[in-house]
């Protein structure tokens, strides 16, 4: 059995960092919710520059063998937004893009 990878530290500072030199990118599954959600890449790197971690959302990837990363923020306009990262090898990946105004309307739905 595989040893589970260790979190990033300093999480906020290495997205943050590939953020701001363009080394990230959008997982298929990332550009579908996207788009049927709304959300645009504005809207995401805003939350990704200005959000805090939701370290009690990240999730381990077995099949990855890697750490998924929860940020949280809010847009321009006032959208609540949760952005899910990973990481492969040095590069930033956007895995999915959920709108929490969204989500919950659905749940109470």
């Amino acid at each position: 059995m595989r040893k589970r990878a260790t979190k990033t530290p300093a999480l906020l500072t290495r997205v943050r960092k590939s953020i701001a030199v363009g080394d990230f990118l959008d997982t298929t599954h990332a550009l579908a919710r996207r788009s049927e959600r709304f959300i645009s890449r504005p809207e995401i790197l805003q939350v990704l520059r200005s959000g805090w971690h939701e370290k009690n959302k990240d999730q381990y990837r077995e099949e990855y063998q890697s750490w998924n990363y929860a940020i949280r923020g809010v847009t321009v306009d006032g959208r609540e937004l949760r952005i899910v990262v990973s990481f492969e090898e040095d590069r930033l990946l956007i895995v999915t893009a959920i709108d929490l105004e969204k989500s919950n309307e659905e749940k109470e739905s």
